[in-house]
């Protein structure tokens, strides 16, 4: 199985990098460009007996090691 985990900041959290890569993209002359929040893509593959067992694995993957909770959102899904 494979999951795919999207981290993102959440709202209220300043984002540096994002607002770098606003400010670049300012400084090419692409107008229109309002806000930029930067995240995290992962991808996973899993040997997963089951979908729900796959879910736990990720549930566990992101709360422990690979979102800050406090200060980040994370998405994913499970793909068999």
């Amino acid at each position: 199985m494979k999951a795919r985990i999207v981290i993102t900041l959440k709202n209220g959290v300043l984002d540096p990098q994002g607002k770098a890569v606003q400010n670049a993209v300012g400084a090419l002359g692409i107008e229109g460009v309002q806000s930029v929040r930067q995240g995290k893509f992962i991808e996973v593959d899993l040997a997963a007996g089951s979908e729900a067992a796959a879910r736990a694995t990720v549930e566990r993957m992101c709360r422990e090691l690979l979102a800050n909770t406090v200060i980040e959102n994370y998405v994913y899904e499970i793909e068999s």
